[in-house]
């Protein structure tokens, strides 16, 4: 919230660069129900926040301007909510025909049932008339039938992309991308960005995932390269592809591309502070994080004391994890997005809300 607040008073003397904040946080709040009351109410509060603690230095110049600005940006929330509420039955819409894994791959069938009826045939022309076909005559026919199981087995081997998935690793390819390794982390995530992209908190989470994979790559990263991709892929795809799918995948595209380019750089930084931050732990400071994350968790959520009846020691444990998977997964995003998920189905069984996350 203050990140993107700190973003939008930052733009407030560039009008171009405010238009851009602000559609790419409308965006991320697609999910919520964004109304024109609970804007009064959302600008009220802030300003009287302010006042409070400013008191005299907040005059009314700068309380109207507070609220201009405000009224400006749950305006632009409404309207990329209610303008762009059709473009994401778009996406979803053709995103069902891209990733129909009903059937993977279609193959050509070639009928080799002529081929060998008409052996037959002659076999039994040569069977009933009784005359020896002369050897250049076999060598020919041989080389024939030679040439057309070759060609049968070839063409039964081809296989047309008829997945997102195949269509878009056979396009790059074909574009020049092949060495773009990079693409294939992007492309295992594209689906949980596109099926949750009305959903802000786990498209911001898919986004922060992929950031931490692409960052351990080294070559240079050029996003826009994937969109080219993307697109063409599409296209062979979808049927009666127009401009409405194109400007719906491109403004998809676009603002995803914007959230992982503010992260861009960043994982490596965080991943070198927060080491050197837990390297200096010593066993008291060990202890006080141990007491402190259970003192703060049960402060907000008190009903959580009930799945807490373990053994001290193995709270101190379980505290220990997870303050050490919080640099894991700088190290290693694959494995411990898997060792998490893997995590969370063995405690399925308990019934856990998602409050408590």
């Amino acid at each position: 919230f203050i990140s993107g607040l700190g973003q939008i008073v930052g733009c407030v003397n560039d009008p171009k660069a405010l238009k851009v904040v602000v559609e790419t946080l409308g965006f991320q709040h697609l999910d919520l129900e964004v109304t024109i009351p609970r804007v009064v109410v959302f600008r009220d509060a802030i300003t009287e926040l302010l006042s409070v603690e400013m008191g005299l230095r907040f005059t009314d110049r700068a309380a109207r301007g507070w609220q201009a600005m405000l009224n400006y940006v749950g305006g632009a929330y409404i309207y990329v909510r209610q303008k762009y509420a059709g473009r994401l039955k778009i996406l979803a819409a053709s995103w069902a025909i891209a990733t129909n894994k009903k059937v993977d791959a279609h193959e050509i069938v070639v009928d080799e049932g002529g081929g060998s009826g008409e052996a037959n045939g002659m076999e039994n022309a040569e069977g009933a008339s009784g005359e020896v076909v002369a050897e250049s005559q076999q060598q020919t026919s041989g080389e024939k039938l030679l040439s057309f199981m070759k060609e049968a087995k070839v063409k039964k081997a081809m296989i047309v992309p008829t997945t997102y998935n195949e269509m878009f690793q056979f396009n790059a390819a074909v574009m020049g991308f092949k060495t773009n390794t990079w693409m294939h982390e992007v492309l295992e995530s594209f689906d949980a960005i596109v099926t949750n992209v009305g959903n802000s908190y786990r498209l911001q989470e898919e986004c922060d995932i992929l950031s931490l994979k692409i960052a351990k790559y080294k070559d240079s990263i050029n996003l826009v390269e994937y969109k080219a991709v993307m697109l063409a892929s599409l296209r062979s795809l979808v049927r009666d592809w127009g401009s409405e799918l194109e400007v719906s995948w491109s403004w998809l595209w676009d603002n995803v591309q914007k959230m992982i380019k503010a992260l861009i750089g960043k994982p490596m930084l965080q991943e070198r502070a927060l080491e050197r931050l837990l390297s200096a732990f010593d066993d008291t400071k060990q202890d006080t994080v141990r007491r402190e994350v259970y003192k703060s968790f049960f402060a907000l959520a008190p009903a959580g004391q009930d799945y807490f009846k373990q053994s001290t020691t193995r709270l101190h444990f379980i505290a220990d994890r997870v303050v050490a998977m919080t640099l894991e997964i700088y190290k290693d995003p694959v494995k411990m997005v898997e060792d998490i998920s893997a995590l969370g189905l063995r405690h399925v069984g308990y019934g856990i809300s998602t409050d408590f996350f």
